[in-house]
């Protein structure tokens, strides 16, 4: 059996990871637990939620905070930084790994209640997020704070711009964000793009493709993991790819 690795993260440090019911979020939930963090985990569905929090005490013999929620209620998400504080009084750490593919179409198709759905999700969630989150983060000893991207928000193509228009908005808001916090600030806040992944995202936008080349989301996880370590100093920057052992 493989020896564990102690952990990475300072003792008490406390994080929150969106969409952790499966895929990428699951995963980098499983590493940041792995590296000693207490685990906040949010996503739609409980049963997914409750598996993640299994396989976290399997591995680490401690459990996680499940938070069941929809990120297109504004308030559920407006009230997780007062909750965080009143329960653990801290966030080190925050990961966004919450995402909706939208609808591939083109964009003279589109319909509103799409558009707004994608948009809710993919950026004004996030910019929620920063906002809750960020006087908890600004007051860690190493704050860290990590926004899954997609290509497309860089580079649109025919189909994809609902997923190009709000992860763009949400790359806009997280790099401003990252360049306001204070020179001296001891917070960073990056984009991570995984590039393609095998996960449920990507069946459903090619479902007949081959996923059996593409990286698995616990070989992504432990890249997301290191840039929430306090070594890390890369700062407002856009991060692709950088898929590495744990």
């Amino acid at each position: 059996m493989t020896a564990r690795l102690p952990p990475c993260l300072p003792e008490g440090s406390v994080a929150l990871v969106t969409g952790a019911s499966r895929g990428i979020g699951r995963a980098t939930a499983l590493a940041l637990a792995e590296d000693g963090a207490h685990c906040i985990l949010t996503a739609r569905s409980q049963g997914g939620l409750e598996e993640t929090d299994d396989l976290i005490a399997r591995r680490t013999g401690r459990s996680a905070t499940l938070l069941p929620m929809d990120l297109r209620e504004g308030a559920a998400i407006d009230a997780l930084g007062p909750s965080i504080a009143a329960r653990f009084g801290r966030l080190d750490i925050l990961v966004h790994c919450a995402a909706t593919l939208g609808v591939l179409t083109p964009i003279t198709h589109m319909r509103a209640e799409d558009w707004e759905a994608a948009l809710a999700i993919n950026a004004t969630a996030a910019w929620r997020l920063i906002r809750t989150a960020a006087p908890l983060l600004d007051r860690a000893p190493a704050g860290r704070a990590v926004f899954l991207t997609d290509g497309h928000a860089v580079r649109p193509a025919s189909f994809w711009g609902m997923m190009a228009a709000s992860k763009a908005a949400m790359e806009a808001a997280v790099l401003s964000w990252a360049d306001e916090i204070a020179p001296g600030s001891a917070l960073r806040v990056n984009l991570y793009d995984p590039g393609p992944v095998a996960t449920r995202l990507r069946v459903q936008a090619m479902p007949a493709a081959d996923l059996a080349p593409l990286p698995r989301p616990d070989a992504v996880a432990p890249a997301i993991a290191a840039l929430c370590r306090p070594g890390e100093t890369r700062h407002g920057q856009r991060i692709v790819g950088q898929h590495i052992a744990g």
